[in-house]
């Protein structure tokens, strides 16, 4: 997987940003690559521990994608006080539909995959825009 580093640097100023609540957003690219992200409103009820994507932006990200813009890749979230691993309550919300899942935690940045059978390690490599 690559990612430019614009995007990498975009989540980390994302997650400083709504800290101490974790931020949310869609990981959009081509194939294996992460060429943008489209931040969205966290809005559950409980922001400082948990994520829901505001679903206007998820519907607009599929509309745009059927309609030939990027492809909706995964998803990226917050952990405000670590670790960047996927959490229980990640798992519980896990579809197992193959999408990647970016988490940003103080000082690390994580990529996972989510597989049927539970996210798995992605390596990735970070490159210039």
């Amino acid at each position: 997987m690559v990612v430019s580093d614009e995007v990498h640097n975009h989540l980390i100023r994302e997650a400083r940003t709504a800290h101490p609540n974790e931020c949310c957003g869609i990981l959009t690219g081509h194939g294996a690559q992460i060429t943008g992200l489209i931040p969205a409103k966290n809005v559950h009820s409980a922001p400082a521990t948990h994520f829901e994507i505001d679903p206007q932006v998820l519907i607009n990200a599929h509309r745009a994608e059927r309609e030939g813009g990027p492809q909706v890749i995964g998803y990226y979230h917050s952990h405000p006080h670590g670790p960047a691993y996927p959490s229980q309550t990640d798992a519980q919300m896990a579809a197992g539909d193959d999408k990647i899942w970016a988490i940003v935690a103080p000082g690390e940045t994580t990529w996972w995959r989510d597989t049927p059978d539970g996210f798995l390690p992605l390596p990735y490599t970070v490159t210039s825009s």
